[in-house]
């Protein structure tokens, strides 16, 4: 007992969360490889910010507070149409960055951010890490170089969009993530998160991915079992990928 309670008073200790927080910033590309100076000077103004499932960060034209990396779960960052259809952008997860971009303009954030599952976020606010850049000319590299990464993002978010429907969307994502050359032979995909969250990574809802999941098993062609997916003949996946687009 004695030692449990030792445990929950260093957790709880400030020297501890600045250590975690801190491992949080280094895990971020943009403060990888940042002096331990600089990291301290950015850690003694963040926020950590805990968040519940579906409860959002910020809506689309709110104002911009500051960009964010995730510390732990996964942020769902979207878009909803005017016939409130929710188009997703991306899926950001531990280390990720996003929102920088919203720091440059005064419109408000592009697009509304909601936890798909218990988060925690790291806050960096807007006007003291403007103030740093001034004195760190460096770091507005980096924020050009994450920028650039989210574009590429979309673009990829773009390229998906021109597939036809859930079922092809979802055998493009298993199939991007299997061994190259594909071959017949089986594979374990395993999942980092959940499949609440690999649904919304594919714009669709955890009933038509269960659908789409329960079909594939009964065709032999992927069987979900817990938080993997076993991709039982790769090939095959991709040929009726390649049918539903109409490819040869």
């Amino acid at each position: 007992m004695r030692v449990l309670w030792l445990v929950a008073m260093l957790k709880n200790s400030p020297q501890f969360r600045h250590a975690v927080l801190l491992n949080t910033l280094r895990s971020c590309q943009l403060f990888s490889d940042l002096p331990s100076s600089d990291l301290d000077t950015i850690a003694s103004f963040v926020r950590v910010q805990k968040l519940e499932r579906d409860q959002y960060l910020f809506r689309e034209g709110s104002k911009v507070e500051g960009f964010y990396v995730v510390q732990t779960g996964a942020i769902n960052v979207h878009r909803v149409s005017s016939q409130g259809k929710e188009q997703v952008i991306h899926v950001f997860r531990d280390g990720e960055p996003f929102a920088e971009a919203a720091m440059a303009g005064a419109d408000g954030y592009p697009a509304d951010a909601r936890a798909i599952e218990e988060s925690r976020v790291v806050m960096i606010p807007k006007q003291q890490f403007l103030e740093l850049l001034r004195n760190r000319p460096a770091l507005s590299l980096r924020i050009l170089a994450s920028m650039s990464m989210h574009l590429r993002v979309l673009v990829g978010r773009l390229d998906d969009l021109t597939l036809k429907d859930v079922e092809t969307r979802l055998a493009n994502w298993i199939l991007k993530r299997c061994p190259r050359p594909l071959t017949k032979a089986a594979f374990n995909l395993e999942l980092s998160h959940t499949k609440r969250v690999l649904a919304a990574e594919i714009g669709t809802v955890s009933e038509t991915l269960s659908r789409t999941l329960a079909r594939w098993r009964e065709q032999k062609l992927v069987v979900a079992k817990g938080k993997s997916l076993l991709v039982q003949n790769p090939l095959e996946l991709d040929t009726l990928m390649r049918r539903n687009l109409g490819e040869s």
